[in-house]
């Protein structure tokens, strides 16, 4: 991918060019209150980098899946987010590519910054339309995709204006890109998977690149109870995906065949619903019928941790529960401590000899946000959780491929 430094060098500098940002500002909101900027603080780097340079920054990004214009989905509250992290003014438009955006864009000097309405307001966006694509491209003199999160979508952002502007990959695809390498070529062993989530149908796919490569897969999360039916238990009311469960059989005989061990909960915390506040701790393959599972046990995290405790390379992306709700928040928690641990002592051990642990986006970094498990003691958490995924099934991602 080109860098940035490329592109300066392309644009004859940045000074007098406006450089559009696409950045991954897709932040959860309650009402107009941001309750994790995550995102955004992991697109700074190269915001400030380019401002600093002279550029006059335009920064593009979309929110939610909004449908037409609609103002719950504005970015009025990111960009005065953005203007606060970044200690400096933040001018934004209040359109996509229309008046107001191409205004705000002719009013930038060297070295300020602008945000673009919600790109998702633009009907062709998602389409990747070549009128919406042109509409963006003549705001600016040049491109960075910065938005790793979205490298997996064809849409005009991410895709139709560095077809159309010289452009260049920003830190933080990068930087993630850098750390997916690390996954996939030549892993550090033992190399420890945690899956977790929902629907074992939307992992299914990285699962079978993953049993080539991992030493030992841990699955929690409501997938691991097609994996228990899968092998004869029951699993009561518990989130079950028949329609999966030959493709899991054959996951496991696969995995059993390259000598990969499939670590799956001897224990859940189960009730008979969400809202039921009775809940109680049962074996993982005896499921009362009127129960369902919701998050992994003790001695499940238990043994997931004993599981992980000798890992030099471990990348997690799911939850093991319910984490929202604390009744069933435990399993994440003490999955998210064991994890982290690895990267402790970093003072008593070089780092090539301490685990390289990744958190790959989505549910797994709001939850240990959430559940206040102190970043750092991570490797790295990624901003991208489908983007991540698709990256590991070995599907070429539109996004980067744009920036070649």
């Amino acid at each position: 991918m080109r860098t940035v430094a490329d592109l300066e060098s392309e644009l004859g500098g940045f000074g007098g060019r406006r450089v559009m940002v696409r950045s991954d500002l897709n932040v959860p909101l309650d009402g107009p209150r941001i309750t994790d900027d995550g995102r955004i603080r992991a697109s700074l780097p190269t915001i400030a980098a380019l401002a600093a340079a002279g550029a006059r920054v335009v920064v593009c990004a979309h929110l939610g899946r909004p449908k037409g214009a609609d103002p719950a989905f504005s970015l009025a509250p990111v960009g005065r987010r953005l203007a606060e992290l970044l200690h400096r003014p933040v001018s934004q438009a209040g359109d996509v590519s229309g008046p107001s955006a191409r205004a705000v864009v002719a009013a930038l000097a060297d070295g300020e910054v602008a945000l673009l309405e919600n790109v998702r307001f633009a009907a062709g966006e998602t389409s990747n339309d070549p009128d919406t694509a042109a509409a963006l491209a003549a705001l600016v003199d040049g491109y960075v995709g910065d938005a790793f999160g979205a490298m997996h979508r064809a849409h005009a952002s991410t895709v139709g204006v560095p077809a159309r502007r010289p452009h260049a990959a920003g830190a933080l695809v990068r930087s993630e890109v850098n750390v997916l390498r690390r996954l996939t070529d030549s892993p550090a062993r033992p190399y420890v998977v945690v899956l977790g989530g929902a629907k074992v149908s939307d992992k299914l796919a990285v699962l079978g690149r993953l049993v080539q490569r991992a030493d030992r897969i841990l699955v929690g999360g409501g997938m691991c109870f097609t994996f228990l039916a899968a092998q004869g238990h029951d699993v009561g009311g518990s989130l079950l995906q028949r329609d999966q469960l030959d493709a899991v059989r054959a996951l496991l005989r696969d995995a059993e065949g390259r000598g990969v061990q499939i670590v799956l909960p001897v224990d859940v915390v189960a009730s008979a619903g969400l809202d039921d506040p009775n809940c109680q701790t049962v074996d993982a393959d005896a499921i009362p019928a009127d129960l369902m599972g919701l998050d992994i046990g003790p001695r499940s995290a238990q043994l997931f941790a004993e599981r992980l405790a000798d890992a030099r390379l471990v990348f997690w992306n799911g939850p093991m529960g319910v984490f929202e709700q604390p009744r069933f928040a435990a399993g994440t928690r003490q999955v998210a401590q064991a994890i982290a641990g690895l990267r402790d002592g970093a003072g008593d051990q070089d780092e090539d000899q301490r685990a390289f642990t990744v958190v790959g986006g989505g549910d797994s970094a709001a939850a240990i946000r959430v559940l206040g498990v102190a970043e750092d003691r991570f490797g790295h958490i990624s901003t991208g959780g489908g983007a991540s995924l698709e990256y590991l099934e070995g599907r070429e991602l539109p996004g980067l491929a744009a920036l070649a």
